[in-house]
């Protein structure tokens, strides 16, 4: 396993659409495996392949308390999500040290493959619900600041920036 290089908001390669895995073989366990590992060591609770700069439709998930409970899901799609809404603060390992506020649906259903290729289906609730919706977002090029408002977008970018510069 290897840890691997994380993208930062606002850089350009976040803002691609991630394709379908086709094929699952060795490259795709790996890439799983690495991703939950630098995920883990980042520290976070979700990693899309996106923010790893690999533009296929594969999330790694663990939302509990012990980190024993990842979650795979490639080539995930919500094919149910509940009319209630939740606002939760979410942070993302691309946008490291910036928090806000996002409405998300309360609940969804997720429909996905596993590293073998096996579909299944999972409800997602609570945290579990705004993590998959979150990391679902970078598949489709998309990253959590977007949906604040026009200054928030541009003082979280003018920072990102500047903290670029420092490094």
């Amino acid at each position: 396993m290897a840890l691997l290089n994380i993208l930062h908001y606002p850089d350009k390669r976040l803002h691609k659409i991630a394709r379908r895995v086709e094929v699952f073989d060795d490259r795709i366990r790996k890439l799983v495996a690495d991703m939950a590992e630098t995920m883990y060591a980042a520290p976070g609770v979700g990693l899309a392949a996106t923010q790893v700069d690999v533009h296929e439709r594969v999330v790694v998930i663990d939302v509990s308390e012990t980190h024993s409970e990842l979650r795979v899901f490639i080539n995930p799609e919500i094919i149910w999500s509940s009319k209630e809404h939740v606002v939760h603060e979410e942070g993302c390992l691309s946008v490291p040290g910036i928090y806000d506020e996002v409405e998300r649906a309360e609940s969804v259903r997720v429909r996905a493959q596993n590293e073998k290729g096996e579909t299944y289906e999972m409800d997602c609730e609570d945290l579990l619900a705004v993590c998959i919706q979150h990391e679902m977002d970078h598949l489709m090029g998309r990253v959590f600041v977007e949906y604040l408002s026009p200054l928030k977008q541009t003082r979280i970018r003018n920072k990102m920036k500047k903290l670029e510069r420092a490094m």
